[in-house]
């Protein structure tokens, strides 16, 4: 479980630099729960096709990360901003 969420908040930070067949795929798979099988039937496509697209976005995804380190610097950011200013928490919070 710590993976599916780990994978889907990376999503919402990297999500635009996927294919919209990757987009749609991991959003099939990870928000609506559809299965590879069911998947696959929709797109007109293989299982062992979906199966790979999946694998890749989630690879790229992890890729992304490792060099950007957008999620991770986030979470960091979110640390040292909890006992500032309401006020100031409020304003870098809309930016992140």
């Amino acid at each position: 479980m710590d993976k599916v969420i780990y994978l889907t908040n990376l999503f919402d930070y990297y999500g635009e630099l996927l294919t919209i067949k990757q987009q749609n795929y991991f959003k099939n798979y990870y928000f609506d729960n559809l299965t590879l099988s069911e998947i696959a039937e929709n797109e007109n496509v293989s299982r062992n096709a979906i199966h790979k697209q999946i694998k890749e976005t989630e690879n790229k995804l992890l890729y992304y990360e490792k060099i950007l380190k957008q999620y991770q610097n986030s979470i960091k950011i979110k640390k040292i901003i909890k006992n500032l200013d309401p006020k100031i928490k409020k304003q870098i919070e809309e930016l992140l």
